[in-house]
């Protein structure tokens, strides 16, 4: 490998007296900005974790603690009930997201649908306890009304770290 060792330290030697540090700085960010517009943006999941396959919604629980709750069939984050809210509540400390996404979720007690508004609460770290990730009906990105995967405390003026996630009901689907 010796004539390979000698042809390569030339050859570096020749590069770097025909080109200033810019000219290869210039080169090399042509490279990345173009690559980052021919590359797609590629969607993210805040939960790092995905919904256990095969789960049956239909029988439903009255544990609003449970990511089996009726209301949370399209909620992606921390249960705002188990973090010291409730199901429509943010926890003391804590604010509502000015924001929110909204499903449709059935109820199997009564056979109807209802809208649910799904609101981060905002204020503190993230709480830990009690990860949904039920993404049904949820859309692309490009549709953030109805698109799960966005930290929607981004919208408020104060703290924008997200702690947890209520589901209110807003409405019967019709």
């Amino acid at each position: 490998m010796n004539w390979f060792d000698k042809w390569s330290e030339k050859a570096t030697r020749k590069m770097a007296h025909s080109t200033s540090r810019r000219s290869m700085l210039l080169s090399v960010g042509k490279v990345l900005i173009g690559s980052g517009l021919l590359l797609p943006v590629l969607p993210f999941d805040r939960s790092g974790t995905a919904y256990a396959a095969g789960h049956d919604k239909s029988v439903g629980s009255d544990d609003t603690t449970s990511c089996d709750y009726w209301r949370y069939c399209a909620l992606d984050g921390y249960l705002c009930s188990c973090c010291g809210g409730s199901v429509n509540q943010c926890p003391p400390g804590t604010e509502a997201s000015k924001v929110s996404w909204v499903g449709t979720c059935h109820n199997p007690k009564d056979g109807k649908d209802y809208l649910i508004s799904y609101n981060d609460c905002c204020g503190t770290t993230s709480c830990g306890r009690c990860l949904c990730n039920t993404n049904e009906r949820e859309r692309p990105g490009y549709r953030m009304g109805v698109h799960n995967d966005v930290n929607w405390c981004m919208g408020n003026s104060g703290s924008t770290m997200f702690h947890c996630t209520t589901g209110t009901i807003v409405g019967m689907a019709e």
